[in-house]
């Protein structure tokens, strides 16, 4: 499992390093991020760009800190 702390980046830089560590996982990896708030926007471009081809889970969901894992299928 990948983990990502995105909550010292601006948000400009999280999509694109998250996209560049998705794009390394193989199938049945895992990638966890740690963001400062809720990642609904992050969701509805994987259901966009890679629909079928993961698992969403929150592991803490706020109201401070919310934690996904994501699974590359």
């Amino acid at each position: 499992m990948i983990e990502l702390d995105l909550r010292p980046l601006i948000p400009p830089e999280r999509h694109k390093l998250i996209f560049e560590n998705w794009n390394d996982l193989k199938p049945g990896q895992t990638l966890k991020i740690i963001n400062d708030h809720d990642p609904k926007p992050l969701y509805y471009l994987f259901q966009a760009e890679y629909a079928n081809q993961y698992e969403w889970e929150y592991e803490l969901e706020g109201p401070i800190d919310w934690a996904v894992k994501i699974k590359k299928l």
